[in-house]
């Protein structure tokens, strides 16, 4: 039987990619009979983009559960994939989505989550605590199964790599790339690409519960395939790019002004802050990638293949003192 599918927070970067991806991916886009893209902002250029591909898109807002829990009812949708936003109140927001899955009876729920949130503590990393909550609250509907829950995913994202590009008007301007990571403990980015993909994968397997067996009550923990360190990022975009990169150990503070300087809403950069102090503890020093593996059959993206992909935003400018070398600047 073919899926209705919902996504919301299309109008982010991880909501918009895997609606993309099911929509233009052939593998997928037989697998399911629509795409519903729930949003708080319509008019966000993301949905458009989503609603020329073929997605129905629905705006709604927050504050009401019943309210919510009608428009799911709307949608058709037997399947969810849920996304915190990238908001102030991404938790109250959430759990009210969640809540409103299981009073609209979605079968099928799977929640995009945060590799490292089991290690935060509250005191030190709350952004990044605040999704231990929400995995309880999205795993409490396995108890009430005549209402949803029969079916539910967990996958918990690393470190998008993408959130680098954050740094790349520094390197562009003198050829340093800052990060406030300290030069000793190492983490894993992994590409928002691959998380998407990973989801893809999820909400259209198949199985005599909802999703497929292989799947179903997974928590699935995704990070790159490779443990890096501050200086060890800085070599691989240098050799990827063909440039002279240097790294630049940075404090908090600089780094929160780095951040708000390049667009971060309070929330995404109360997160990365969040994440990176969790780098400075040590907490990041492991790669997980077997889920992935096991699910798309596929292997993540490597660092070097990421920065060539990226190569536009990060080649510093004409006159910073560092080599250049034509490169491609697509992405994937």
């Amino acid at each position: 039987m073919s899926r209705n599918i919902c996504i919301t927070a299309v109008e982010g970067n991880t909501g918009f990619l895997i609606a993309e991806l099911l929509l233009t991916d052939e593998n997928f886009s037989k697998e399911f009979s629509s795409i519903t893209g729930l949003t708080m902002n319509a008019e966000h250029p993301r949905c458009k983009d989503l609603a020329t591909l073929g997605a129905k898109i629905i705006s709604y807002q927050p504050g009401r559960v019943r309210d919510v829990s009608s428009t799911l009812r709307h949608t058709n949708a037997d399947t969810i994939c849920l996304v915190p936003p990238a908001h102030v109140d991404k938790v109250d927001i959430t759990g009210e989505l969640i809540e409103a899955t299981k009073k609209a009876g979605v079968r099928n729920a799977l929640l995009l989550s945060s590799a490292g949130c089991d290690l935060a503590e509250t005191s030190k990393q709350p952004g990044l605590r605040e999704f231990v909550d929400l995995e309880s609250r999205f795993l409490a509907c396995k108890c009430e199964p005549e209402t949803a829950g029969e079916s539910l995913v967990i996958i918990r994202a690393g470190f998008y790599a993408e959130n680098l590009l954050r740094y790349a008007p520094k390197a562009q301007e003198d050829g340093i790339l800052p990060l406030p990571i300290g030069r000793r403990h190492k983490f894993a980015p992994v590409s928002l690409g691959d998380v998407a993909l990973l989801a893809a994968h999820v909400l259209i397997g198949k199985g005599p519960h909802g999703f497929s067996d292989q799947h179903r009550g997974q928590l699935m923990t995704l990070t790159g395939p490779m443990l890096l360190d501050g200086e060890e990022i800085v070599r691989l975009a240098g050799e990827a790019l063909g440039v002279d990169l240097k790294f630049e150990d940075i404090s908090e503070q600089e780094a929160h002004r780095v951040l708000r300087t390049n667009g971060g809403e309070n929330a995404e950069v109360q997160f990365l802050l969040d994440y990176f102090s969790l780098v400075r503890e040590g907490k990041t020093n492991y790669i997980s990638t077997t889920a992935f593996h096991d699910v798309t059959g596929d292997h993540p993206q490597e660092a070097p293949e990421f920065f060539k992909n990226y190569s536009a935003e990060f080649m510093p400018k004409k006159g910073a003192g560092n080599k250049r070398r034509k490169v491609d600047g697509s992405r994937t």
